[in-house]
C-alpha cells in the first residue's frame, strides 16, 4: 500500500496550491479519503474528508470556502485545492485512506506547505 502526496511548497499569503495524493495497493474507490495537517508543536488535525464515490465532503470550519477536496477514482488520486492561503495554514499535509469497515487506515508520508511572504 502506498499513498504519495505531492504539490506542497512555499507560497505567499493569499496564494493557492493544489495537493495530490496518489494511491496504490488497495481498492481506492472503496475507501473514504481525507486530508489532515500538522503544524509544528500542534496535534494533527482533520482538514477535509471525501466519501468513496466523491458524493459527500466535509471540511474543518476554518477551511470551509477556501479548500476543496476532490477525487478521481479512475486515477486513484485525491486532491486538495487550497486557495486564499494564510500563514496559519503552514503545516505538513497528509492524506489518509480509511476502509469501509474502518479497520484499515493508511497514511501518506506528508508534504510540507509553507505560507510566508
Amino acid at each position: 500500500v502506498q499513498l504519495v502526496e505531492s504539490g506542497g511548497g512555499l507560497v505567499q499569503p493569499g496564494g493557492s496550491l493544489r495537493l495530490s495524493c496518489a494511491a496504490s495497493g488497495f481498492t481506492f474507490s472503496s475507501y473514504a479519503m481525507s486530508w489532515h495537517r500538522q503544524a509544528p508543536g500542534k496535534e494533527r488535525e482533520l482538514v477535509a474528508v471525501i466519501s468513496s464515490n466523491g458524493g459527500s465532503t466535509n471540511y474543518a470550519e476554518s477551511m470551509k470556502g477556501r479548500f476543496t477536496i476532490s477525487r478521481d477514482n479512475g486515477k486513484n488520486t485525491v486532491y486538495l485545492q487550497m486557495n486564499s492561503l494564510k500563514p496559519e495554514d503552514t503545516a505538513v499535509y497528509y492524506c489518509k485512506a480509511r476502509s469501509p469497515s474502518l479497520l484499515r487506515v493508511y497514511w501518506g508520508q506528508g508534504t510540507q506547505v509553507t505560507v510566508s511572504s
